[in-house]
Protein backbone atom coordinates (compact mmCIF):
# COMPACT_ATOMS: atom_id res chain seq x y z
CA UNK A 1 0.00 0.00 0.00
CA UNK A 2 1.15 3.11 -0.78
CA UNK A 3 0.94 6.51 1.00
CA UNK A 4 -2.77 7.58 1.82
CA UNK A 5 -4.08 10.66 2.92
CA UNK A 6 -7.04 10.72 4.94
CA UNK A 7 -8.84 14.00 4.83
CA UNK A 8 -11.84 14.09 7.71
CA UNK A 9 -14.67 16.07 6.33
CA UNK A 10 -15.09 18.56 9.52
CA UNK A 11 -18.53 19.58 10.28
CA UNK A 12 -18.63 23.35 11.35
CA UNK A 13 -21.00 23.07 14.54
CA UNK A 14 -22.98 26.16 15.21
CA UNK A 15 -22.45 27.56 19.00
CA UNK A 16 -25.87 27.95 20.53
CA UNK A 17 -25.80 31.37 22.85
CA UNK A 18 -25.85 30.18 26.41
CA UNK A 19 -29.26 29.31 28.47
CA UNK A 20 -29.73 30.77 31.11
CA UNK A 21 -31.94 29.38 33.68
CA UNK A 22 -34.18 30.95 35.49
CA UNK A 23 -35.44 29.85 38.55
CA UNK A 24 -38.47 31.77 40.38
CA UNK A 25 -36.84 31.10 44.06
CA UNK A 26 -35.36 33.34 46.17
CA UNK A 27 -33.20 33.41 49.48
CA UNK A 28 -35.39 34.66 52.52
CA UNK A 29 -33.76 36.07 55.40
CA UNK A 30 -32.36 33.81 57.68
CA UNK A 31 -35.03 32.53 60.64
CA UNK A 32 -34.37 33.85 64.15
CA UNK A 33 -33.53 30.56 65.45
CA UNK A 34 -32.58 27.14 63.74
CA UNK A 35 -35.58 24.87 62.85
CA UNK A 36 -35.74 21.26 62.15
CA UNK A 37 -38.63 19.35 60.68
CA UNK A 38 -40.77 22.24 60.96
CA UNK A 39 -44.55 22.74 60.05
CA UNK A 40 -45.61 25.52 57.60
CA UNK A 41 -49.22 26.95 56.46
CA UNK A 42 -49.71 29.57 53.96
CA UNK A 43 -52.49 32.52 55.06
CA UNK A 44 -52.57 35.45 52.61
CA UNK A 45 -48.81 36.95 52.64
CA UNK A 46 -47.77 35.11 55.84
CA UNK A 47 -45.84 31.56 56.15
CA UNK A 48 -47.03 30.41 59.54
CA UNK A 49 -44.02 28.30 60.63
CA UNK A 50 -45.09 26.42 63.83
CA UNK A 51 -42.60 24.89 65.80
CA UNK A 52 -39.71 22.46 64.57
CA UNK A 53 -37.96 19.26 65.89
CA UNK A 54 -37.45 19.82 69.69
CA UNK A 55 -38.47 23.47 69.55
CA UNK A 56 -41.51 25.24 70.25
CA UNK A 57 -41.61 28.59 68.83
CA UNK A 58 -44.21 29.53 66.28
CA UNK A 59 -43.07 32.81 63.88
CA UNK A 60 -44.76 34.20 60.79
CA UNK A 61 -43.11 35.16 58.09
CA UNK A 62 -43.92 38.30 55.72
CA UNK A 63 -43.22 37.28 51.79
CA UNK A 64 -43.54 41.51 50.73
CA UNK A 65 -41.51 42.99 54.29
CA UNK A 66 -39.03 39.75 54.48
CA UNK A 67 -39.16 40.24 57.88
CA UNK A 68 -40.28 37.51 60.87
CA UNK A 69 -42.27 38.09 63.68
CA UNK A 70 -42.67 35.81 66.52
CA UNK A 71 -46.36 34.62 67.42
CA UNK A 72 -46.47 32.10 70.34
CA UNK A 73 -45.05 28.92 72.21
CA UNK A 74 -45.86 25.55 71.90
CA UNK A 75 -47.14 24.28 75.92
CA UNK A 76 -44.60 23.57 77.82
CA UNK A 77 -45.38 19.75 78.44
CA UNK A 78 -45.50 19.45 74.79
CA UNK A 79 -42.29 17.65 73.23
CA UNK A 80 -42.65 17.86 69.37
CA UNK A 81 -40.16 15.43 67.76
CA UNK A 82 -42.76 14.87 64.81
CA UNK A 83 -45.73 17.02 64.22
CA UNK A 84 -48.53 17.73 62.08
CA UNK A 85 -50.19 21.00 61.05
CA UNK A 86 -53.29 21.71 58.92
CA UNK A 87 -55.28 24.80 58.52
CA UNK A 88 -58.64 23.57 59.62
CA UNK A 89 -60.88 26.73 58.83
CA UNK A 90 -60.31 29.80 57.18
CA UNK A 91 -62.03 32.87 56.92
CA UNK A 92 -60.83 36.43 55.62
CA UNK A 93 -59.09 37.60 58.95
CA UNK A 94 -58.93 34.72 60.90
CA UNK A 95 -58.03 30.95 60.75
CA UNK A 96 -58.08 28.10 63.09
CA UNK A 97 -54.98 25.53 62.76
CA UNK A 98 -54.61 21.98 63.89
CA UNK A 99 -51.69 20.86 65.39
CA UNK A 100 -51.30 16.85 66.63
CA UNK A 101 -48.14 14.62 67.08
CA UNK A 102 -46.83 12.10 69.49
CA UNK A 103 -43.16 11.70 71.20
CA UNK A 104 -40.84 8.78 71.29
CA UNK A 105 -42.43 7.73 74.72
CA UNK A 106 -45.85 7.80 72.45
CA UNK A 107 -47.31 10.86 74.44
CA UNK A 108 -49.61 12.90 72.35
CA UNK A 109 -51.09 16.47 71.72
CA UNK A 110 -53.91 17.88 69.66
CA UNK A 111 -54.35 21.23 69.83
CA UNK A 112 -55.78 24.26 67.80
CA UNK A 113 -54.90 27.99 67.35
CA UNK A 114 -56.88 30.66 66.29
CA UNK A 115 -54.58 32.90 64.21
CA UNK A 116 -54.93 36.54 63.75
CA UNK A 117 -52.31 38.11 61.67
CA UNK A 118 -49.08 39.80 63.94
CA UNK A 119 -48.84 42.14 60.97
CA UNK A 120 -50.04 45.58 60.06
CA UNK A 121 -51.49 46.41 56.99
CA UNK A 122 -50.58 49.72 56.91
CA UNK A 123 -47.20 49.73 55.17
CA UNK A 124 -49.15 47.76 52.09
CA UNK A 125 -51.52 50.67 51.90
CA UNK A 126 -49.42 53.48 51.39
CA UNK A 127 -50.14 53.75 48.12
CA UNK A 128 -53.82 53.71 47.98
CA UNK A 129 -55.69 56.96 47.97
CA UNK A 130 -58.70 56.16 49.46
CA UNK A 131 -58.06 57.45 52.96
CA UNK A 132 -61.21 55.93 54.44
CA UNK A 133 -60.17 52.58 53.08
CA UNK A 134 -56.94 52.87 54.92
CA UNK A 135 -58.69 53.93 58.06
CA UNK A 136 -61.16 51.17 58.09
CA UNK A 137 -58.21 48.46 57.75
CA UNK A 138 -56.06 50.61 60.47
CA UNK A 139 -59.34 49.60 62.81
CA UNK A 140 -59.69 46.31 62.12
CA UNK A 141 -56.97 45.30 62.57
CA UNK A 142 -56.74 47.02 66.28
CA UNK A 143 -60.44 45.22 66.83
CA UNK A 144 -58.63 42.25 65.60
CA UNK A 145 -55.32 42.75 68.13
CA UNK A 146 -58.00 43.02 70.63
CA UNK A 147 -59.93 40.19 69.91
CA UNK A 148 -56.46 38.27 70.71
CA UNK A 149 -55.58 39.60 73.73
CA UNK A 150 -58.88 38.96 75.14
CA UNK A 151 -60.45 35.55 73.52
CA UNK A 152 -56.87 33.48 73.48
CA UNK A 153 -56.19 33.96 69.89
CA UNK A 154 -52.68 33.11 68.26
CA UNK A 155 -51.84 30.43 71.06
CA UNK A 156 -52.12 26.42 71.54
CA UNK A 157 -54.55 25.76 73.11
CA UNK A 158 -56.57 22.13 73.91
CA UNK A 159 -58.45 20.47 70.49
CA UNK A 160 -61.66 19.48 73.34
CA UNK A 161 -65.44 18.87 72.40
CA UNK A 162 -68.49 20.93 72.80
CA UNK A 163 -68.27 19.77 76.65
CA UNK A 164 -64.55 21.08 77.34
CA UNK A 165 -63.51 17.56 76.97
CA UNK A 166 -59.95 17.37 75.41
CA UNK A 167 -59.93 15.10 72.19
CA UNK A 168 -56.46 13.58 71.59
CA UNK A 169 -56.02 11.41 68.14
CA UNK A 170 -54.63 7.83 68.46
CA UNK A 171 -54.44 8.25 72.21
CA UNK A 172 -57.11 5.27 72.40
CA UNK A 173 -55.68 3.41 69.46
CA UNK A 174 -52.06 4.32 70.45
CA UNK A 175 -51.03 5.28 67.24
CA UNK A 176 -47.57 6.71 66.45
CA UNK A 177 -47.79 9.45 65.04
CA UNK A 178 -43.99 10.82 65.04
CA UNK A 179 -43.59 12.60 61.52
CA UNK A 180 -47.29 12.11 60.85
CA UNK A 181 -49.08 14.26 57.85
CA UNK A 182 -52.43 14.91 57.21
CA UNK A 183 -54.39 16.84 54.90
CA UNK A 184 -58.46 18.84 55.19
CA UNK A 185 -60.80 16.71 52.42
CA UNK A 186 -63.88 15.91 51.27
CA UNK A 187 -67.17 18.13 49.68
CA UNK A 188 -67.57 20.24 52.87
CA UNK A 189 -63.93 20.40 54.01
CA UNK A 190 -65.24 17.58 56.63
CA UNK A 191 -62.72 14.65 56.19
CA UNK A 192 -59.23 14.52 57.84
CA UNK A 193 -56.64 11.86 56.27
CA UNK A 194 -53.95 11.03 58.41
CA UNK A 195 -51.11 9.17 57.33
CA UNK A 196 -48.49 8.06 59.97
CA UNK A 197 -45.76 5.22 60.83
CA UNK A 198 -44.97 2.02 59.53
CA UNK A 199 -47.65 2.44 56.67
CA UNK A 200 -51.27 3.96 58.06
CA UNK A 201 -53.78 6.00 56.69
CA UNK A 202 -56.63 7.03 58.74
Amino acid sequence: MGNQTTTLNSQKTKTKPSQQITTHFQTLKELPILLERSQCVLHKHELLICGGYQQRACYSYHTLKNEYKFICEYPSDVQLIGHCVVKLIDNYNLITLLSFGSDYDGNKHTLVMKYVSVWSDEDENKNETNKSKQFNQFNQFNQLNQLNKSNNYNQWIPFTDNHDHPIIFGRDEKHNYEGARALIGGINNHLLFITYYLNNIS
